[in-house]
Parts: structure tokens; sequence; C-alpha cells
């Protein structure tokens, strides 16, 4: 019961901290504003030079966006001990660090969700892009595991947090690292091997071909072997930094 407690209520008053400082005037811009911009930019770039559909660049980048609250936010929440001179108090507690730490994920797991799926309206909405009703709950299973993975990398990031000086840089280039490696706006066969090797390792990857294949029709159960290494992937990262 206990640890329940922590995990939930825990998890709730440390999402709601991060916004006692962050006004909403620069959260709305940042996750719902951003996915507008990026999503058109590269899908009108991508038209210019004909290297794929729009689909293709809706698809990518609105997996890609469920990621930004899980490592920014994970960054800001774990790492954000060490400049608030709470870690020494948090590290103190008697409660488990497991409820502690996964209940701070579970609400910017959800946060990534709402992102994705904004992203995907947006795409519908202005962009020559389809999605059948049938294809929506499979493709939510596959943000929820990307955003899940995504989260569990921004916990290492996080943890890297109490020991680097500037853990935003850090987050940054994680997540651009992603934008650039996990096959977003470039089909992953056209990088160069090394970069398809790393981009395998990282999450978002298996999750955005899993979203692209629902898009064009398959099913979930066909694309099961992809949301389970995803999942495998996320669930490594988040032991790397728990331990």
């Amino acid at each position: 019961m206990t640890n329940a407690r922590v995990f939930f209520v825990g998890g709730y008053l440390s999402y709601r901290a991060l916004f006692n400082w962050m006004h909403w005037s620069y959260y709305v811009p940042t996750m719902l504003g951003a996915p507008i911009f990026q999503i058109l930019f590269f899908a009108y770039i991508g038209r210019y030079a004909q290297v794929k559909d729009d689909e293709f660049f809706v698809v990518g980048n609105a997996v890609q966006l469920s990621s930004m609250a899980g490592i920014y936010g994970m960054a800001m929440t774990v790492g954000g001990e060490r400049w608030t001179q709470t870690l020494s108090p948090l590290m103190a507690t008697p409660a488990s660090r497991l409820p502690l730490f996964l209940g701070r994920a579970l609400p910017l797991i959800a946060n990534g969700i709402i992102t994705s799926a904004f992203a995907f309206v947006v795409g519908w909405l202005l962009l020559d892009f389809e999605l059948g009703a049938r294809e929506i709950p499979a493709l939510a299973v596959v943000v929820a595991v990307s955003a899940f993975a995504c989260t569990s990398l921004g916990l290492v990031v996080g943890s890297l947090g109490l020991r680097v000086r500037d853990v935003f840089f850090l987050a940054n280039a994680v997540v651009y690292s992603l934008l650039l490696f996990c096959g977003v706006n470039i089909p992953l066969e056209s990088l160069p091997n090394w970069m398809e090797a790393v981009g395998r390792s990282l999450p978002l990857t298996h999750g955005i071909e899993a979203a692209r294949a629902i898009a064009d029709g398959a099913t979930l159960g066909s694309v099961d072997h992809l949301i389970w290494t995803e999942l495998g992937i996320g669930g490594a990262y988040g032991a790397v930094a728990y331990a």
C-alpha cells in the first residue's frame, strides 16, 4: 500500500512540481506547438526532395514526438533534484527506489502519448495522411510502448544529470540523436551501416517501423516482434538507470 501511494501520489506531485516554475505558456508551445511545425517542415521538405510521401513523415515524427516529454521531463525531474538541493533528502527516505522513480515516469509517458496523438491529428488535418478507425487502437499500443521506452532513456539522462554540469545539453543531444539515427525522416536503410546499427539499439526505431506498418494496413499481431523489441529496449534502459 505504501509503495502504491509513493508510485501514484509521488509521481503526481513530482509532475505537478514541474509546472510550479514552468508556466503553461512555455508548456503549450513546446509540447503542442512544436509538433505542428516539425511535421510540416519535414513533410514539405520530403515533398520537394521526393523522398517519401506525407504518411512517412507524419508517422515518423508523430511517434518521435512522444519522446520529448519522457526525455526532457525525466531530465528535469531527476536532474533537477540536484539543482533544488533535494537530492539528499530524497535518497535518505526509507521509500523503495523503484516506485519512487517509476511513479515519476508514469505522467510523462501519458504526456508523450497525448503529444503524439495531437501530432497525428495535425498530420490528418493539414497533410495528405489518412488513418482508418481500425488502425487507431494498434497505433495507440505502439505509441504507448515507444513513450515508455523513451521515458526509460530519459531516466538514464536524468541519472547522468546528477553528475554532469548541464543536463539540458545532454537531453538535447539525446533527442536530436533519436531524430537522426532512428529513421524518423530518413529511411533506415539509407543510413550508413554503423548509423543503422546504432539506431537499432535506441528507442523509437522499432516503434516507428511498427507504426508505419500499421498505417499501411498491417495488424498488431504482424508487428508484435517489433513491439516486443521496443519494449525490451525500454526495459534495458530502465534497468541501467535504476542500477
